[in-house]
């Protein structure tokens, strides 16, 4: 073991840290590529400047341009900016000569919110825990990933959109050619998010520009496995931002915002593609993920990936949805010719029952469906693959754990009472163990079988942390389904 200093030097610069209570060394607001303003609004990232001097590493960078304010999010970021490609470093006092594991984490928010400088990622217990935790800002909204004709046309690449997705590339990169400064291995690197950071990580399984770029994944709540948007269908949406790209270019930050209420529907479809995310652009997403993924045509890395028991219930309050009736129109708006079905899964025989069904239509297909299609498929080329399920249900999460519940287990940032401690301990334990070998599983930790699409298994992080099987199979099968009769 050496102690490693406090100042480090990149590509870019030194960069000076923080040396915390704990002996955590932090490193904050690290530029990985140019800012994304003015020409290059609306462009793949480009290499950020080097610098003389020492760049401060003691304060967060700006978040990204989104609709709430950081404090509100829970961010420590001084504001919102487009200037926000940033990223956070958090490494161990003492690394193995061999270097210490990497994660590289992207947050959630649909595609519109995200920020590397929350509280609740902060990412100093990996740290303490011998591994090397990496934050990211991406661009996320119009800002990250609005497709338009007139930016198909001045690409290079005849390719649109996914301007988020690709700063995330960038920063992968980065962390490949950096971290070693860090204390980190450049050779053990596990991109891993939740929601719609996971559903970036498993765009970077599939996508041709991302190869190499990382060793191994952790898919949490990924967002995933639904159809994508063609590109022609979000250039069309895209048209909402007007057709001089000039006078786009010109907007400012507040005037653009809004167009994300005006592409995104205030009540998101659960089977349709969605327009603001990542989308098949043809350059760095070439194909669909369900296509991709099916055909073998992605990364085959070691993977953990999984759920929360509930998570739809996060999002029941925004749809308006209270009566049997207004149900089964739900339903059938989702499902069509297959609502009879669907509604022996997510009906309701009372008003009173309606929300809990609410909760499970939507969690089934945006997030459930996903972590146990991704497990299917990955698992068949890569014996490496690892689901679980999370069902906690304590100080800090809802009972059942609804969607993000299990965020700040997995970081270990809450004031915890000992049921929770002990998940928090054994997600953290797996977590680095993953990162450290690509297998979860090591002494003194629960025993984890890799996922075996015949069993359907999971290991269950809550009470007692044993395995399970054939979780929601039925409603999931059903999905499968609904969408191979639309293939």
């Amino acid at each position: 073991m050496t102690s490693a200093q406090s100042t480090v030097h990149t590509a870019s610069g030194d960069i000076s840290g923080t040396v915390e209570g704990t002996g955590v060394r932090a490193y904050r607001g690290i530029p990985y590529a140019a800012p994304p303003v003015g020409p290059l609004r609306w462009r793949p990232p480009q290499p950020a400047a080097a610098w003389t001097g020492v760049h401060d590493g003691s304060r967060f960078g700006f978040d990204p341009i989104q609709l709430n304010e950081p404090a509100a999010r829970g961010s420590l970021a001084p504001g919102m900016s487009e200037d926000c490609l940033t990223l956070n470093v958090w490494a161990p006092a003492s690394v193995p000569s061999g270097g210490a594991p990497v994660l590289v984490w992207f947050d959630g928010g649909g595609f519109t919110a995200d920020s590397g400088a929350k509280i609740r990622t902060d990412g100093t217990h990996f740290a303490k825990r011998g591994a090397v935790l990496v934050t990211v800002n991406y661009r996320v909204g119009v800002f990250g990933f609005l497709a338009h004709p007139a930016l198909t046309a001045e690409s290079p690449q005849h390719a649109s959109g996914n301007y988020g997705f690709l700063d995330a590339i960038a920063a992968l990169q980065w962390v490949r050619d950096n971290i070693a400064a860090f204390g980190g291995d450049p050779k053990r690197i596990t991109a891993f998010g939740e929601s719609a950071g996971g559903a970036v990580v498993a765009a970077l399984l599939i996508s041709p520009l991302a190869r190499g770029t990382f060793d191994q994944v952790i898919l949490q709540s990924p967002g995933s496995f639904r159809p994508l948007s063609p590109l022609a269908d979000a250039e069309t949406a895209g048209l909402v931002a007007g057709s001089d790209l000039t006078a786009m270019r010109a907007m400012t930050a507040v005037e653009l915002l809004p167009l994300n209420a005006k592409i995104n529907p205030a009540v998101r479809g659960l089977t349709i593609p969605r327009p603001l995310r990542t989308i098949i652009d043809g350059w760095s997403i070439d194909r669909d993920e369900v296509d991709a993924f099916r055909s073998g045509t992605f990364a085959h890395v070691p993977a953990i990936v999984g759920s929360n028991a509930y998570e739809g219930g996060w999002f029941t309050a925004n749809i308006p949805v209270r009566t049997t009736e207004k149900l089964r129109a739900y339903v059938a708006d989702n499902y069509g010719d297959m609502v009879d079905e669907a509604w022996s899964y997510y009906g309701a025989d009372a008003d009173a029952a309606v929300e809990r069904a609410v909760g499970d239509a939507f969690g089934d297909a945006q997030f459930s469906y996903g972590a146990r299609s991704l497990a299917k498929e990955i698992s068949k080329r890569q014996p490496k693959t690892f689901r679980y399920l999370f069902t906690h249900a304590g100080a800090h999460t809802s009972n059942p754990p609804v969607h993000s519940d299990d965020v700040i287990y997995v970081f270990g940032n809450g004031t915890f009472d000992a049921a929770d401690q002990r998940v928090s301990d054994a997600m953290m334990a797996a977590w680095v163990q993953f990162a450290a070998t690509g297998d979860p599983n090591g002494p003194g930790m629960p025993a984890w079988a890799p996922y075996d699409s015949g069993r359907d298994n999971y290991l269950t992080f809550g009470g007692d942390m044993t395995e399970g099987s054939g979780w929601r199979t039925k409603s999931l099968d059903f999905i499968e389904r609904f969408y191979a009769a639309r293939a």
